[in-house]
């Protein structure tokens, strides 16, 4: 890292990141799983676009910061996600970025130890270990897309998609969200206006040209239909 009177001046310490490609070779879903997503982003449009009568309900913790937890609730959950699946879909929130109004804990990626050492890679790691988890109990979950590098990592493994109350109005965001692969929600504004999130439904909608990282960790122009 470069830092001197004209660079990085407010930066104090950079580390590089294991690939979105070399951390999937490491933790890799099997086909039955990534089927299981397929199949319930299918349902989830479905019941959007009203071809399927049931009401999809996303529920769960607000974060998810422990990982046995989070599976002793998936499995209860599950139990009820079948014994409804006639009249709901129910879909389980699991949420590992925060947004915060001021400061505070950013979630599970950004500090998996909550104890501000801030070891993203193994928050990486963990999330998507627990994703492959939910995908073999056959349970499809939802996501908030917060930071718009952290999807290139674990996007494939959710059925749905969230853009927050904070997050709605902006242009990265909806950048964002116009090429993510499952179905995405817009939250109304903090104001609580929903001309908000109308608007960044027109625009998540159309296609955009913007800077990200690919699957290989290098910065792209990525160009969305």
């Amino acid at each position: 890292m470069i830092k001197d009177t004209i660079n990085n001046i407010h930066v104090s310490a950079e580390k590089v990141l294991v690939t979105p490609d070399a951390l999937a070779a490491e933790l890799p879903a099997s086909e039955r799983g990534l089927e299981v997503i397929r199949q319930s982003r299918q349902i989830i449009s479905d019941i959007i676009h009203r071809r399927d009568h049931r009401l999809l309900v996303v529920c769960g913790p607000c974060s998810i910061h422990d990982i046995e937890a989070a599976k002793d609730y998936a499995l209860r959950l599950k139990e009820l996600h079948e014994c409804y699946k006639d009249t709901l879909y129910i879909v389980m929130r699991v949420y590992f970025e925060k947004p915060r109004t001021t400061t505070g804990w950013k979630g599970l990626i950004n500090d998996p130890h909550i104890n501000d050492t801030f070891d993203i890679e193994t928050g990486l790691r963990k999330a998507r270990e627990l994703l492959i988890w939910l995908a073999e109990l056959e349970l499809p979950v939802a996501t908030e897309a917060l930071d718009p590098i952290s999807p290139q990592y674990l996007a494939e493994l959710f059925s749905w998609s969230a853009i927050g109350a904070r997050t709605s109005e902006s242009q990265t965001h909806r950048e964002m969200a116009s090429g993510l692969s499952m179905p995405v929600g817009f939250k109304n504004g903090t104001d609580g206006s929903l001309d908000i999130a109308v608007n960044a439904l027109r625009s998540a909608a159309s296609s955009h040209r913007f800077m990200g990282i690919n699957k290989q960790g290098q910065v792209s122009i990525i160009e969305t239909a």
